[in-house]
Formats: C-alpha cells, sequence, structure tokens
C-alpha cells in the first residue's frame, strides 16, 4: 500500500475558488480539509470503504 500523499488537481471558476476560500478562512479550516472531509463524506454516503492511513501504516 502507498503511504506518499496523492494531489488531486481539479479546474474551478474563479469566483467560487474565492468565495471557497474565504468561506473556509472564516472557518478557520483550509481549503484542502475541507474538500478531504467532502471526499470522506461522498465515499460513506456511497458505501465505498477504504482503507485508512492508520490501518495502512499498521500493516506495513
Amino acid at each position: 500500500m502507498e503511504n506518499k500523499t496523492a494531489r488531486l488537481t481539479i479546474l474551478i471558476d474563479p469566483h467560487k475558488k474565492r468565495a471557497f476560500e474565504e468561506l473556509c478562512a472564516s472557518q478557520d479550516l483550509t481549503p484542502s480539509q475541507v474538500v478531504r472531509q467532502l471526499i470522506r463524506d461522498y465515499l460513506a454516503a456511497h458505501g465505498v470503504d477504504y482503507p485508512s492511513k492508520a490501518a495502512a501504516a499498521k500493516r506495513a
């Protein structure tokens, strides 16, 4: 199992990006933190299971 962090590149309208960054900052969160949570929530909502980082580290 790969232990490195992977990069996800997306294209987004500059106005939405600015609004998103401002909202994240107002909540003392980084955009990356919010996107990671959105992905976890999306996977959970669709019943997709995946190994956690801690579980993968224990197997290594």
